[in-house]
């Protein structure tokens, strides 16, 4: 097979910063102002180092430089690269390395929604494989993890037959700049063939259903009746943990992470340094919402949440709220996390309890791969 693979370098940059994204110069600019961490590239490594510790010598076909090249060095791969071109650092660079590398039997490619956008533009009836690097990933085009992703092309190339193929892989994408106001207005720009094995694919994000408030309002009543003091309860993004600071009496930020301390809301819309520096000599508590079908608790559109923030709060202070319409609908039924940080993901693994309701729970297994 010939298999690509391209880098967007900038992918999920404003993650962690609390931009909702990194489309467009101007946010990336605004990302490295904010001290933002480039984390596409290594992921990208990650899943690399997966094939080649299962397919020694694997071949690729990848741009030269940072858009691809960077990424694969001390690996046991063979690389056949291309010229990148000049760097704009846009949309052009990866459409123009995708252009160079063609024709291909499948496309690899690291970054979010909108770099799935990008490629599947060029590149159109390539199959497509996407390596989790963004802030944005609702389309159903993305391994769960990049070492899933690993996993994936490994599987093509030792026993393609095991693999299957579907055709009809969503890909999907928010306006950041409406996001960024609080509304979340997704649009489907066109479907992607993607190989399926296992559990190693996620799926497109489902919406919210409308009938959910009275629920969730219950559920978040408890928790915040639960709260102890002294304690930094982290809401992540979404409605269902939204209605814990709406439980409080106070305006949630929609798609942001809020601090609660002793039952107030002492930070809005938090990027990870504010939330370090508020949980120092603290007990961290993560209050998080399911993603829909996906069955995300980390990983996806909360960055800013850490793999420091997350190994302080442990499995035990993970505080889960979901309707049992929304877990029953998942596409696998288990819930994932997606750190960046393996060994943290494997530490918790297990069964945790959801909050649905007041006074019901289910119980549902974290998984990782």
């Amino acid at each position: 097979m010939r298999i690509g693979l391209v880098v967007n370098p900038f992918a999920g940059m404003g993650g962690a910063v609390g931009l909702k994204g990194t489309d467009g110069p101007d946010t990336v600019a605004e990302a490295r102002r904010r001290g933002a961490v480039a984390k596409a590239g290594p992921r990208a490594h990650q899943a690399l180092a997966r094939l080649a510790g299962r397919v020694p010598g694997a071949r690729l076909i990848l741009p030269e430089g940072p858009l691809g090249a960077d990424w694969a060095g001390g690996l046991d791969l063979t690389l056949e690269t291309v010229a990148s071109g000049a760097a704009t650092g846009t949309a052009r660079d990866t459409k123009d390395a995708v252009r160079a590398m063609m024709p291909l039997d499948l496309l690899v490619f690291a970054g979010g929604d909108g770099t799935a956008r990008d490629v599947a533009s060029v590149a159109e009836g390539t199959a497509l494989l996407g390596i989790p690097c963004g802030v944005k990933m609702h389309s159903g085009v993305f391994a769960v993890t990049p070492q899933s992703a690993g996993s994936m092309i490994a599987s093509l190339l030792e026993d393609p037959d095991r693999v299957r193929w579907i055709d009809d892989a969503e890909i999907m994408d928010i306006d950041e700049a409406a996001l960024r106001r609080g509304l979340l207005a997704p649009r489907l720009y066109g479907h992607a063939r993607i190989p399926v094995s296992r559990n190693l694919m996620q799926a497109a994000k489902g919406g919210p259903r409308l009938d959910a408030a009275q629920s969730l309002s219950s559920a978040a009543a408890e928790v915040v009746a639960g709260m102890e003091p002294e304690t930094i309860y982290i809401i992540g993004p979404g409605t269902s943990a939204a209605s814990v600071v709406r439980a409080l009496g106070q305006q949630a930020t929609p798609l942001g992470v809020d601090a609660v301390i002793d039952r107030k809301l002492v930070a809005r819309d938090c990027d990870a340094a504010t939330l370090d520096a508020l949980s120092e000599d603290r007990r961290v508590a993560l209050v998080l919402g399911v993603t829909g079908q996906q069955g995300f608790l980390l990983g996806r559109g909360n960055q800013q949440i850490g793999a420091g923030l997350i190994r302080k709060a442990g499995k035990d202070g993970l505080i889960i709220l979901a309707t049992e319409d929304k877990l029953t609908a998942l596409a696998k039924p288990h819930l994932l996390v997606d750190s960046g940080d393996p060994d943290l993901d494997r530490a918790l693994e297990g069964f945790v309890r959801v909050s649905t309701g007041a006074n019901r729970q289910m119980l549902m297994r974290i998984a990782s791969c």
